[in-house]
């Protein structure tokens, strides 16, 4: 009897914070801010309820109401939490100076992001003057095929990792599956990668490591632009630059060049 009753405090839990969390995983999923009627219809809450779940969430934080548009998206509040639970604070306060002068330099929108059990998330961001719509924004997961995703396949070698490329290279035909594992091989040699984002259209990017003194990728430097502005070779001079800005700020985590 006592252990039934164990067993069934286990299970036990509360509906309301399962379809809290639930719209937060949908509009997290999602990738971009969601209007009320498409909460709605993906989460077939009553109307009335779904008011509720999403003021309440509003006014906690986790998530944010544009008062313009009235779309919905994950607010500061989770974006403070995830960014705790992947202990990046320290990294991102280092690493911002340098995003402010490769931002300068390369006039490009300039992210930095972190691994995270789901992939790589994007934790800062520097726009660029045009102000760019990339598709993706700070706490979007990025997919195997962009720069920083190609990055961390390429260098980073945990569980987590194995776990989430054998899920994404499940996704892609054996001949883009067979041409990304080549890729990795070259970026490994380049410490530099580069994509025709799949966030936007006609968005480019070039990405490059961040190490630390065991020689371990930290996070990637993401530079985000239109593709006639973006490298996509090695030689190209902002490439030139890049590496070399990666160096910079690998060192100040100790890493040293053999």
């Amino acid at each position: 009897m006592v252990l039934a009753m164990t067993e069934n405090k286990k299970h036990a839990q509360i509906q309301s914070l399962l379809v809290g969390f639930s719209i937060i995983d949908l509009i997290a999923k999602n990738g971009s801010p969601m209007k009320f009627n498409d909460i709605h219809h993906y989460t077939n809450i009553a109307k009335s309820n779904l008011y509720k779940y999403l003021n309440t969430l509003t006014n906690l934080g986790v998530l944010h109401r544009d008062k313009g548009s009235g779309l919905y998206s994950l607010g500061s509040t989770l974006i403070q939490y995830g960014m705790a639970a992947v202990n990046q604070e320290d990294l991102i306060g280092k690493i911002t100076p340098f995003l402010h002068e490769i931002n300068a330099k390369s006039k490009e929108t300039t992210l930095l992001a972190v691994w995270t059990t789901n992939g790589p998330m994007i934790v800062k961001m520097i726009h660029s003057h045009l102000g760019l719509n990339l598709g993706g924004q700070v706490g979007t997961i990025l997919p195997i095929s962009s720069a920083a995703g190609k990055l961390f396949a390429a260098f980073k070698n945990d569980p987590s990792v194995n776990v989430w490329k054998e899920s994404e290279l499940s996704k892609l035909s054996k001949q883009a599956k067979d041409e990304l594992m080549t890729e990795f091989q070259l970026i490994a040699d380049q410490k530099i990668s580069f994509a025709q984002e799949a966030l936007a259209p006609s968005i480019a990017s070039a990405a490059i490591p961040i190490f630390n003194f065991e020689r371990e990728i930290l996070g990637s430097i993401i530079v985000v632009g239109f593709e006639k502005s973006i490298p996509d070779t090695i030689e190209h001079e902002l490439s030139e630059y890049l590496l070399i800005k990666g160096k910079e700020i690998s060192a100040v985590f100790g890493w040293k060049e053999e």
